[in-house]
């Protein structure tokens, strides 16, 4: 099973892409992910994520078609890194979103929405967003019902909305496999938007309305367990089965790992998905 790969974009130095189960993972650092994000749909992935992947079709899907996928927790950081396929820095959706939008604070071409996160969270972080950058970077933002994912009417809505914002990256929170699947879904409904990602709970960490874990754990690899004894009812379940992350990168590493049906091959999707982007690989090795 092919295990790297080298990816080439225009202007940009080739980049190395890890396997890690049946996704690949973009060596870059946040800021190189900010440098490189145009005409892009990025999704972040860690261990409650790989979790996912081996069960849900739809997702793996989504997957497929992200040109970056960046590694999210110290857990696929350090799992790349003991298969012998180590990328150089963890870069989270919470760490990625305010790089992108200081990036770009002087740069009017970029125009953001955010879509996601509870009541009246989006529009907060809108306005501190905004505050901080200088100007108006994030042209609208909205925080949709529960039931949005199910709602046509509210969906058609939302899109109307979207597009008529200007906006060119749009910033989703629902959480995985919701905003994947979703981006999959209806990103060739927004025509104007050139970036796509999929952020989880970083809306609310941008109002303030959470927050985030302490340094010290976050570079412990334990920011898991900040959130589970912040919110233990919603976190428990998810990181305790994604508990088997461990079990299959043990597989992975001695050869024994087989991608469940719907998620493979692995190979030629990921060439597709670095190809509507602009990119080829020019250099594959096992």
């Amino acid at each position: 099973m092919q295990n790297v790969r080298t990816v080439q974009r225009a202007g940009f130095a080739p980049w190395r892409r890890s396997r890690l189960l049946n996704v690949w993972v973009d060596d870059l650092t946040v800021e190189e992910i900010v440098e490189r994000l145009d005409n892009d749909v990025l999704f972040t992935v860690n261990a409650v994520q790989l979790h996912t992947l081996q069960r849900d079709a739809a997702f793996a899907d989504a997957y497929r078609a992200a040109t970056i996928v960046s590694a999210d927790g110290k857990y696929v950081f350090w799992g790349l890194a003991w298969l012998g396929r180590a990328v150089r820095a963890k870069a989270s959706g919470s760490d990625i979103v305010p790089a992108y939008w200081r990036h770009h604070a002087n740069n009017p071409e970029v125009r953001i929405f955010l879509l996601g996160a509870g009541p009246g969270v989006a529009e907060a972080a809108r306005e501190r967003i905004n505050r901080l950058a200088g100007r108006d970077i994030v042209v609208d933002a909205h925080g949709p019902s529960m039931r949005f994912v199910n709602d046509d009417a509210e969906i058609d809505a939302v899109i109307d909305r979207i597009n008529a914002s200007g906006a060119t990256c749009l910033m989703v929170g629902f959480g995985a496999p919701k905003q994947e699947v979703w981006i999959a879904r209806y990103r060739h409904r927004m025509p104007g938007v050139r970036v796509f990602m999929g952020i989880g709970a970083t809306i609310d960490y941008e109002a303030e309305a959470v927050r985030r874990a302490p340094q010290w754990m976050a570079h412990a690899g334990l920011e898991w367990l900040y959130r589970v004894l912040s919110e233990p009812r919603r976190y428990w379940r998810r990181y305790f089965d994604s508990a088997d992350f461990l079990w299959l990168a043990v597989l992975d590493r001695f050869g024994r790992y087989r991608p469940p049906p719907f998620a493979s091959p692995i190979t030629e999707a990921a060439g597709k998905g670095a190809a509507t982007a602009g990119s080829s690989a020019v250099e594959e090795r096992v």
